[in-house]
């Protein structure tokens, strides 16, 4: 796309003549005047000129692992926000099945000079994957947050919601309405946030039954196929590890010639947008998208101003959502 100045200075605010003195990187621009006419660049999609390169410290990198769970739309937004609220812009990457892998949108990132990277359940959260990748990072004096997994070892803040208090208080919520075949529908378990949450549903289930486990794949088609062959062993509850996952449990209820919840129930986790519109609305975990996005946005802008940041992991406490796909065990 052939660059043109007034469309630059028109979204910049600033005159055609200092557009060219900043693309042209030429002195006796502020500071503040220069990042404005680099984000108008990106904003209107325009490469930016090599030389300019250098200047990109209005970029942050957004790494998240696919846009089809509507999750990570709320994590992608909220961060976004933050970050343009403080002049910066975010540059997302979202993965696909066989598509760009994430150390590629990273040398990507690089090569663009962005001044962090923000890592939403990636890698970061694959307990199999090595973390040498987030090392040299770091050793490169690149700021990154993580959000949803911890990688052991890093220097860096993580933000993460409390998998071992949701899935507890999804059995224990099962478990009142007088469920104890009570089964659990999630991801791998390479993954932290699954191995957390089977720790806390056997924990919550030492004293209300047998233990049900099934992992698959993540989205609606795991949960389909897994909550299928928990019913065939006799649960007459779920737990599972997204309300994408519940939705395929429900499905798989119906072709059962069962109906939810008085036959079968069925809490998932996230509480993703219009999930409260399902039928029935569905019972779930709410993570609290929003503050974690925002504190790990925060959290990475604090140390790109050169301020210490702690290297911990955050836990955020879920809450308990009940809706219409819970009720009463059947006799």
């Amino acid at each position: 796309m052939r660059l043109r100045l007034s469309d630059v200075a028109g979204q910049a605010g600033v005159s055609e003549a200092t557009v060219s003195r900043v693309l042209n990187d030429k002195p006796g621009v502020g500071a503040q005047t220069r990042q404005a006419v680099l984000t108008a660049l990106d904003v209107l999609g325009y490469e930016r000129p090599q030389a300019l390169r250098k200047h990109a410290i209005g970029l942050i990198g957004l790494v998240v692992p696919e846009l089809e769970n509507p999750i990570f739309p709320v994590y992608a937004q909220t961060i976004s926000n933050v970050l343009a609220g403080s002049g910066y812009t975010p540059v997302l990457c979202a993965q696909t099945p066989g598509g760009v892998s994430e150390d590629e949108y990273v040398e990507m990132l690089r090569e663009r000079g962005v001044a962090g990277i923000i890592f939403v359940c990636g890698l970061n959260a694959d307990t199999t994957a090595g973390t040498e990748r987030y090392q040299e990072l770091k050793e490169k004096r690149l700021p990154v947050t993580f959000v949803t997994g911890h990688p052991e070892g890093v220097e860096a803040a993580s933000f993460s919601c409390d998998d071992i208090v949701a899935a507890r208080i999804a059995v224990e919520h099962l478990a009142g309405l007088g469920h104890t075949r009570i089964g659990l529908v999630s991801g791998s378990d390479r993954y932290w946030p699954v191995q957390r949450k089977i720790l806390g549903y056997r924990a919550a289930m030492q004293h209300v039954g047998p233990e049900l486990i099934e992992l698959t794949l993540f989205g609606e088609e795991g949960g389909h196929a897994a909550a299928a062959r928990l019913i065939d062993r006799g649960a007459t509850a779920l737990v599972c590890g997204s309300d994408m996952m519940a939705l395929g449990a429900v499905r798989a209820a119906g072709e059962r010639g069962m109906q939810v919840p008085r036959d079968f129930s069925v809490v998932g986790y996230d509480d993703s947008p219009l999930i409260a519109h399902t039928n029935p609305p569905l019972t779930t975990v709410r993570q609290p998208v929003r503050d974690i996005a925002t504190a790990a946005a925060r959290a990475l802008l604090d140390e790109i101003a050169g301020q210490l940041t702690p290297s911990s992991e955050y836990l955020f406490r879920p809450e308990l959502v009940v809706r219409g796909s819970t009720g009463a065990a059947p006799q």
